[in-house]
């Protein structure tokens, strides 16, 4: 009998996402980063990969990077900022590529430059995120970074996707896949449990904090 808002924003604190976890080999390295993502099916189109800045690799790459003062300075400004700054959607993203690492995008075995950004949090999923042409978040800072992006995903109704192959407009949604190997032409929801098993682990996290009750 709780109030629908209340129900909100107890689904919302609990955080349930289910998904799969993917590793992207650091190239030259024994190391791997371990992404969350809900959506696998944009797995061929992941440009780029994002830590965030308390990422404890961060700290193990320091002295592979060839900007460590660079790097340093910007996870020292992310400190003094609140996670709501952090993930505030109306706030400017801000981040720092680490020169001389990059990874590799297991599906395409493309290797992909690795950033660190402060609106991926270190407390919620693996604290990293592979980025693609498919998510609001992730188009916006590729363009404002001018790092390359990828489409792999057109409307299921058919509509023209000129715009969206082009960069022109972010295209968020599920659709149908293409470039995507083995799985083009798949419906987004029957391709992301099929590409997530085949290269990674289906998982479900959750975002679980502490909860005051009162009376």
């Amino acid at each position: 009998d709780y109030w629908d808002r209340i129900k909100i924003q107890q689904r919302n604190w609990i955080g349930k996402s289910e998904g799969a976890e993917i590793d992207f080999k650091i190239v030259g390295t024994e190391e791997k980063i371990t992404v969350f993502t809900t959506r696998p099916d944009t797995l061929f189109g992941g440009t780029y990969v994002v830590l965030a800045p308390e990422h404890q690799l961060v700290e193990k790459l320091l002295s592979k990077v060839s900007n460590t003062e660079e790097v340093v300075r910007y996870i020292e400004q992310t400190k003094r900022k609140s996670e709501m700054e952090r993930t505030a959607e109306e706030k400017e993203k801000t981040g720092v590529r680490l020169d001389g690492i990059s990874a590799t995008n297991p599906a395409t075995g493309d290797s992909i430059p690795v950033w660190v950004a402060d609106f991926v949090l270190g407390n919620y999923g693996t604290g990293a995120v592979f980025a693609d042409a498919h998510d609001e978040r992730d188009f916006e800072f590729a363009k404002k970074y001018d790092i390359p992006l990828k489409t792999t995903l057109k409307p299921q109704d058919g509509s023209d996707d000129s715009a969206i192959r082009t960069l022109s407009v972010c295209f968020s949604g599920k659709g149908i896949l293409y470039d995507s190997g083995e799985f083009s032409g798949l419906k987004s929801d029957e391709a992301i449990p099929k590409i997530g098993a085949k290269y990674g682990r289906l998982v479900t996290t959750y975002k679980l904090r502490d909860w005051v009750f009162s009376r």
